[in-house]
């Protein structure tokens, strides 16, 4: 899926009316099955959830402000923005004064709508420009939202691409937004053309990836996952992935773990303007990951950061905010990363007494006419010297500065030429 599908698959998720849980997503679930085969897991209200509860299922139909001749000065119909998600049913006449405690504007962006939730308290509320609310004469108001709160479930989606070992890499993404482009859905294309490129690549991890609402959809899915969580190996949440800003990588909780460190060295390596920042209790779903008692290897890869930009959470951050090509660009990072996960192995030298003759193994003939000829040989000499079965091939590719795809060639023709092994468990 290239960046101008992936923009395409954005437009048409853009409309539907996500939250936490409710048919929004659900349809959402839908238009992604027909790009990758999703598992669809239904999760009853009240089901225990760690230290939470699954919540009741919110839907909404219509709601509308009217003034006294029936105009509809705030309309559902066009914005799903323009309600605060989970409010409550409300049939009322009112007036201005009544009703502005209910409203929510944002005054420096007079012409944009604000994204509210009211998700565990029972409350209702509207979202609209703060020029229309400067339109609006006092007077008497007609109300109107027709949602239901009720026993239902969670909704939530995943796909497995099973790899050549069990060891899983996960990849998860929020789906409770309602038109927000490059939060959520910019992150949901990624992750849904990068399922697709790895199930037709025969990887070596398998990968796992997760469709959820945000906080109670990871903590749903840590909940009833408790025996596969050991297989985690590493992990990745995708969010914020389609705005023009350089690429921002949160490191895991641990700091070091394996994610961290190829990420830190793509990223230095591509010469491109970057951010790496260390790990907060507060963003993603990486923080359930990352909580104490899992601890996993899990990090966040954005463009800008939530709340880094202007548009963030507001109806400012529509499809024209994101772009193909800064899809692509993610896309083609977490590519670039997980071949490295994949590729990165820990050897043993074979001849680890002195250095080997390599011209008598054909390995400096292999060299010849190379333009990197000379990288390559020092590849080999920082290959061989480290592979003493504590050493990755990652390890060897920051210690000598050179690219991770050089360092794999060079221990490829090692391991060809009978000087190197894999050590045992990698």
């Amino acid at each position: 899926m290239d960046g101008a599908r992936m923009h395409e698959l954005v437009e048409r998720l853009y409309p539907l009316c996500r939250s936490i849980t409710g048919d929004g997503v659900r349809r959402t679930l839908e238009i992604l099955s027909e790009h990758i085969p999703l598992r669809v897991h239904e999760v009853p209200t009240g089901t225990p959830v760690l230290d939470w509860t699954v919540p009741q299922e919110w839907n909404i139909r219509d709601a509308y402000i009217a003034d006294s001749a029936g105009n509809r000065v705030v309309d559902f119909a066009d914005s799903s923005l323009h309600v605060v998600s989970y409010s409550v049913p409300v049939s009322a006449t009112m007036t201005l004064q009544q009703l502005r405690s209910h409203l929510h504007t944002l005054p420096e962006h007079p012409s944009w709508i604000p994204y509210r939730t009211s998700y565990y308290a029972p409350d209702w509320g509207f979202c609209l420009a703060q020029n229309t609310l400067d339109a609006m004469p006092d007077g008497d108001y007609e109300v109107h939202i027709d949602s239901t709160l009720g026993d239902g479930h969670l909704t939530y989606g995943e796909y497995v691409v099973p790899g050549q070992v069990a060891d899983e890499v996960i990849v998860s993404c929020h789906v409770c937004h309602p038109a927000l482009a490059n939060d959520n859905l910019a992150g949901i294309a990624v992750a849904t053309a990068l399922a697709g490129e790895l199930a037709a690549a025969a990887p070596h991890h398998t990968y796992r990836f997760l469709f959820v609402p945000g906080t109670i959809g990871s903590i749903t899915w840590l909940a009833r996952n408790f025996e596969r969580v050991d297989r985690i190996r590493h992990g990745l949440v995708l969010a914020c992935a389609g705005d023009r800003g350089s690429l921002t990588y949160k490191q895991s909780r641990r700091g070091d773990a394996e994610i961290d460190r190829v990420l830190r060295h793509l990223l230095r390596a591509s010469g491109r303007p970057h951010e790496i920042v260390r790990f907060s209790p507060y963003g993603y779903d990486e923080r359930q990951f990352c909580s104490p008692g899992f601890n996993l290897g899990v990090g966040s890869l954005t463009r800008t950061p939530h709340a880094g930009y202007p548009e963030y959470h507001t109806s400012a951050d529509n499809p024209d905010f994101v772009l193909a090509e800064s899809m692509s660009d993610t896309l083609a990072t977490c590519r670039e990363a997980f071949a490295v996960l994949d590729r990165n192995r820990t050897y043993v030298n074979l001849s680890p007494y002195g250095e080997p003759q390599l011209g008598r193994r054909g390995l400096y003939d292999s060299l010849g006419g190379r333009s990197d000829a000379k990288q390559a040989q020092l590849a080999m000499l920082w290959v061989l010297n480290l592979s003493d079965g504590e050493h990755s091939l990652l390890d060897v590719a920051d210690r000598a500065e050179l690219p991770f795809d050089t360092v794999v060639a060079a221990a490829d023709a090692l391991r060809d030429a009978g000087l190197l092994k894999e050590a045992d468990g990698t």
